[in-house]
């Protein structure tokens, strides 16, 4: 899996890179077939940092979120969630629409 994090418009502090990749390793236990995620940090607005998050997986349409809080590490904490509702929504719409043939449904027989 490969993991890019870019900023824009400045720096992050020293020790922000390995907890924003910490953070966003941790999307790979909810979809194995995830092929890379991509991190951009948008610091235009010093008071306001912007954080967007795309991950594409294999036989999947990529997900995409964004979030803005007063810290780098805030909008990463505001941005994850939605990015893992919408990794469990293509997960379930890719293994769990399975149809059941009709040797396993059972009849419903009454007995009179």
């Amino acid at each position: 899996m490969q993991t890019s994090i870019s900023v824009r418009h400045g720096e992050l502090q020293p020790g922000d890179q390995p907890l924003v990749e910490e953070k966003v390793g941790k999307l790979r236990r909810l979809f194995d077939r995830i092929n890379a995620i991509e991190v951009i940090i948008d610091l235009k607005q010093l008071d306001h940092p912007w954080v967007e998050i795309k991950v594409s997986a294999e036989h999947a349409s990529s997900c995409v979120a964004s979030a803005e809080a007063t810290t780098v590490l805030g909008a990463l904490d505001l941005a994850l969630p939605k990015i893992e509702q919408q990794l469990r929504r293509t997960k379930e719409k890719l293994t769990g629409h399975r149809a059941v043939s009709h040797k396993h449904i059972e009849p419903n027989l009454e007995a009179e």
